[in-house]
């Protein structure tokens, strides 16, 4: 087995540990946005959720990437047509030069910071789009079928990491306002 697979094994592995060990979701997506941009020998990733619109993504977690860069606008699924097509087709895209690809929201951010190449991966929780995983290389880049196939599995861990997270935060909802109710009944 190549170097490059035992480390994809290796930052799934990582992933999948962090997530079992911890329900606060900003700290599961922070380790999975380290992992895959080492594993992928990238410049940084980032992983972003849509906002309630369904209109934007948000950024929720990010590795290798100046805060300039991230502050560059909002990502709008209007304007970010990389974003719309992975996130409408569930599968991984990629530009090889995100600087003269007009699918691309931020070309001339892209260019200040020096990124050349992006991989994007949809985050989909029963089939339903809640956000992308993206990979960025400083140097134009074709990404293998195992590249695609690692972050393709990484997005669908944070996916449920996400989902794990949303789920406990409302158990944690309900169970409180039980508690209260409770705690009301028998002090009257």
């Amino acid at each position: 087995m190549a170097s490059r697979e035992k480390n994809y094994f290796k930052a799934l592995y990582d992933v999948a540990t962090v997530i079992n060990s911890s329900l606060n979701p900003q700290i599961v997506l922070q380790k999975v946005v380290e992992q895959v941009s080492e594993a992928l020998s990238a410049k940084g990733c980032t992983l972003r959720l849509l906002d309630r619109s369904g209109d934007y993504l948000l950024a929720s977690a990010s590795h290798g990437l100046s805060k300039g860069y991230l502050r560059k606008g909002p990502i709008e699924l209007l304007k970010s047509r990389i974003d719309s097509d992975v996130l409408s087709s569930g599968k991984v895209v990629h530009l090889k030069d995100v600087t003269s690809d007009p699918r691309f929201q931020y070309p001339e951010a892209a260019r200040a910071e020096g990124i050349a190449s992006i991989l994007v991966a949809p985050l989909l929780i029963d089939k339903k789009p809640v956000g992308i995983l993206r990979v960025y290389t400083e140097k134009a880049r074709e990404f293998s079928g195992n590249e695609h196939t690692f972050l393709m599995a990484v997005a669908h861990i944070a996916a449920i990491a996400i989902e794990n997270a949303r789920l406990h935060e409302a158990l944690r909802s309900d169970y409180e306002l039980l508690a209260r109710f409770n705690y009301q009944i028998f002090e009257d």
